[in-house]
């Protein structure tokens, strides 16, 4: 096999073209999260309806995953990450001319449809052409886009509703985006490694069931939905807390706020790189831990507080994403795409069912009632990672014991 590696031309190009599509996915999915209270003020919605707008168009995307992970095994991981993101960018201008909210939500539910060519089937390239020594570092750096696209979805949207209106964010991200599709089918290279098999529904299934039946992919698959959970939650909600008493602040500010993610790109190349030199296991460890600190950092009134626990929350969801979704790759020996798209099912679904459940959690108690219910995402998702290091540990054991028999 002829594998990308760290330094040349190819791994380069590569790298910036799966980071540009993560660029459009995120940018684009995260659009209508800091306009939950302009939403609530327009529409009469309350915050969890609001937040329909983003968990519809999750909820879908996590199970469109499975199909299109499993549609790339047949028909090729390039010509469907180009319909994604041409699709996904010409849907965010129609968000601009919906008529009525139901309409929005309508709109949304195709965008996530479409928005799953990119992610299951990013990440199987990567775990397919990309050489295993750089795979760590090559994971961190895809996710890192995903958190440039988040900021840039969430400071647009909110400098656009302060200055004009959430519509003009609408039409000019999604022309942005356009331009962007246009360079990564010029970037990204052709498969090398890649295989086409006949789509058969016998044999796939068969593959998803295989997968489930890894009690190291399920811990895996449990860490996506609890982090994500608790991630989608706290950034659903956080605009609520800061347009009120006593912040006051106003729907661009906030928008700013998020500049944040930038940490995250920072963190999950770092992370991934790390895992290569230190093992997995110590790493998410470490980084599940700093987002429960950065958590428990946001309860202080004091704004400049609040906004350091987020950077600290953030930074350790990024990191811990990084190895989690890089671990899939690497454990699953074959049909990559389904794994990752498990993998990111759960992440989505976990995705939604916070985001939509935090909004119960803020309604009833406020942001301390937020941060106790994200406490118990990420509490259950450290217990995941203990399995998954005492499933590995067996499992190095044995392996030493066959080799020495």
């Amino acid at each position: 096999m002829t594998y990308l590696k760290k330094g040349t031309k190819e791994f380069k190009m590569a790298n910036l073209a799966l980071f540009a599509a993560a660029f459009i996915v995120f940018a684009n999915l995260y659009i209508t999260q800091p306009l939950f209270p302009q939403f609530s003020l327009e529409y009469g919605v309350s915050p969890t309806i609001a937040s329909l707008s983003l968990s519809l168009a999750t909820i879908v995307l996590s199970i469109s995953l499975i199909l299109f992970g499993s549609l790339s095994e047949s028909w090729g991981r390039k010509r469907l990450m180009t319909f994604s993101i041409f699709a996904a960018s010409l849907l965010t201008i129609a968000l601009a001319f919906a008529p009525t909210f139901e309409i929005l939500l309508f709109l949304r539910v195709i965008q996530g449809f479409v928005f799953a060519g990119i992610p299951a089937i990013a990440m199987a390239y990567l775990g397919e052409e990309v050489d295993p020594s750089s795979l760590g570092i090559a994971m961190g750096l895809y996710i890192s886009g995903n958190s440039i696209g988040g900021l840039s979805g969430r400071v647009i949207m909110g400098t656009m509703t302060d200055l004009f209106s959430w519509q003009t964010g609408m039409i000019i991200l999604g022309i942005i985006s356009l331009l962007v599709s246009i360079y990564f089918v010029w970037a990204l290279p052709e498969s090398k490694n890649f295989v086409p098999r006949k789509l058969e529904l016998n044999g796939l299934s068969k593959s998803l069931v295989t997968h489930l039946k890894d009690p190291g992919l399920i811990c895996l698959f449990g860490i996506a939905f609890t982090l994500m959970g608790g991630f989608v939650t706290l950034y659903n909600y956080i605009s609520y807390q800061l347009v009120g008493s006593p912040y006051n602040l106003s729907a661009g500010i906030v928008g700013w706020i998020f500049i944040v993610y930038l940490v995250g790109t920072f963190s999950s190349a770092w992370f991934g790189s790390l895992s290569d030199k230190f093992g997995r296991h110590k790493v998410l460890f470490i980084g599940i831990i700093i987002m429960f600190t950065g958590a428990l950092i946001t309860l202080n009134v004091n704004l400049l507080l609040k906004i350091v626990g987020i950077v600290v929350f953030t930074f350790g969801f990024f990191g811990s994403h990084s190895i989690a979704s890089g671990w899939v790759s690497f454990r699953a020996k074959k049909d990559k795409a389904q794994a990752s798209s498990l993998y990111l099912f759960a992440y989505y679904f976990g995705s939604s069912v916070g985001g939509t459940i935090g909004g119960i959690f803020w309604s009833m108690w406020g942001w301390n009632g937020v941060i106790a219910f994200i406490s118990a995402f990420l509490i259950t998702s450290f217990l995941f990672a203990v399995i998954l290091f005492v499933l590995s540990k067996k499992a190095h054991t044995k392996l030493e014991d066959h080799l020495q028999y």
